[in-house]
């Protein structure tokens, strides 16, 4: 099996959605549906086809989320030493050499890319080029847009 890797802020806020999954959403919907049903004919009734949808959309995330957590590959990003050197997890500051705007990074795992967040997928043109760089270190990225120069200019593990 494939192990993917996974920031431990993002396996704690899937466990989280989990249980609200699990805890709050199926006794909710559970509860949908015992009322639906004491409305009579079901072949007719929306609020029983609606309160099955809810719970097979919400059955199917529980195990989406579950098998994404079986195949995680936890990082603690905190306590790996890369010698100043970008590796996952790491939230590196850099400037685009030609409009000298500079942004922040953190690559993270797939499931938890949020560029408007500042977090960008290990996988991302932008994370390939910096990961194994350091401070200083000038990269090249092949952008949908074109090509596109950085220079890094901080690395954290934060």
């Amino acid at each position: 099996m494939n192990r993917s890797p996974m920031t431990v802020t993002g396996a704690q806020k899937l466990r989280e959605e989990l249980q609200r999954r699990k805890q709050v959403e199926r006794p909710r919907i559970t509860a949908a549906l015992a009322e639906a049903r004491a409305h009579g004919d079901l072949k007719e009734n929306a609020e029983y086809h609606a309160a099955r949808e809810m719970q097979g959309f919400n059955e199917g995330r529980i195990q989406e989320i579950e098998a994404k957590l079986a195949a995680a590959e936890v990082i603690d990003v905190t306590i790996v030493d890369a010698g100043g050197r970008v590796v996952f997890g790491a939230t590196v500051e850099i400037v685009n050499c030609a409009t000298d705007e500079p942004v922040s990074y953190q690559i993270v795992g797939e499931d938890e890319a949020d560029i408007r967040a500042g977090r960008v997928s290990v996988t991302s043109p932008v994370a390939r080029a910096l990961i194994g760089k350091t401070s200083g270190d000038v990269v090249v990225v092949q952008a949908p847009g074109g090509v596109i120069e950085y220079e890094i200019l901080e690395v954290k593990y934060i």
